[in-house]
């Protein structure tokens, strides 16, 4: 077969067979009495060879020792392979990345595109304080992506510059609460945890929806996270079950207490019974139990202080000796003063 219909059949061009002849690779068997290149069925299953390993990003030197070769085996060479093809996607990801985000930010003019790809390639740096640098002095009149910051954010291990992202992100008008929430469905713990730091600073009924999924999780540091914050912003309904699961399991108890002693209205009803329950559901556990007690202290109104008066005399002695100690503090806060029969005044 002649090289014009064996280029028209394999779709590799003449010049490109003639090429390949002069490096050796495809050779056609013989030539016409005219001197024209006549290709075998086996030269042109060389060349179906020789394009099918071009496909895989393979170099002509590479495929002429693939093929001459009878000892060579792929595997190592398909590996490099892969890790430069990994290594190229990264950088033409990262590229997409900074012009979806100069994009994003509108510039009006080539000086605040040039701005948005200064803080970029700060965000990129290896250097912690460059990172951070780069967050606390953004370029004048040139706002930073929501998207951008987000990224920064999952990716950050340094909790300094971690701190001042958030910082940023929080005072953005992009949506960074969506931006954002993505990382709690990460694989990575590390993520999630980044994510989840970043959503409680947030303000919105948005971030508060975000932060009630959230108790759902599996992560109980997420978990704790979001109830802490829930509770200071008054989402008594969603928090209260995680803050007195906290204070049961020693996990931020203190933080937990505090945060149900904010919490509770001045009859405290509803907290108080809960943490009543929890006491009596782990009444073999005595540690467990003054957590609780301790807990009960943080709560206003005469209902704690009825629920410590009745744990003083718990029959665990412990439980029983931190549930006195703690009727005096709360007398003592409250300006309320026993009588000799034991009840109490304001």
């Amino acid at each position: 077969m002649l090289i014009g219909e064996v280029a028209r059949r394999s779709g590799v061009s003449t010049r490109m067979l003639r090429h390949y002849d002069a490096l050796g690779l495809v050779r056609p068997t013989g030539r016409t009495v005219g001197g024209y290149r006549e290709y075998s069925a086996d030269d042109i299953r060389r060349i179906f060879h020789v394009e099918s390993l071009r496909s895989l990003g393979m170099s002509l030197r590479q495929i002429g020792r693939a093929l001459e070769d009878p000892a060579f085996v792929p595997s190592e060479l398909v590996g490099d392979l892969i890790r430069r093809t990994e290594d190229r996607l990264k950088r033409e990801q990262e590229l997409l990345d900074r012009l979806r985000a100069v994009d994003a930010s509108a510039p009006s003019g080539w000086e605040g595109a040039l701005r948005i790809v200064e803080l970029l390639r700060g965000l990129s740096s290896p250097g912690a304080a460059r990172r951070q640098q780069a967050v606390l002095a953004p370029a004048d009149d040139v706002p930073v992506p929501a998207e951008v910051l987000a990224r920064a954010i999952l990716a950050e291990s340094d909790p300094n510059v971690a701190g001042a992202l958030r910082w940023a992100l929080a005072r953005t008008d992009g949506d960074g609460v969506a931006n954002v929430a993505s990382g709690l469905r990460s694989e990575n713990a590390d993520v999630r945890r980044r994510a989840i730091l970043a959503l409680i600073e947030l303000p919105g009924d948005e971030a508060t929806a975000v932060l009630k999924d959230a108790l759902a999780g599996s992560d109980s540091v997420v978990r704790r996270h979001a109830a802490l914050a829930l509770g200071a912003r008054g989402a008594e309904e969603a928090a209260v079950p995680t803050l007195i699961e906290m204070v049961v399991e020693g996990r931020n108890d203190v933080e937990a207490a505090e945060v149900l002693g904010a919490l509770a209205d001045e009859g405290a009803n509803g907290i108080v019974g809960a943490l009543v329950d929890a006491s009596a559901a782990n009444a073999a556990d005595s540690a467990v139990r003054i957590r609780l007690t301790q807990a009960l202290a943080e709560m206003p109104g005469t209902l704690a202080h009825e629920a410590l008066q009745q744990l003083a005399g718990d029959e665990d002695r412990a439980v029983a000796l931190v549930a006195s100690a703690l009727v005096k503090v709360v007398e003592e806060r409250q300006g309320v003063g026993g009588e000799g029969d034991g009840s109490v005044r304001r």
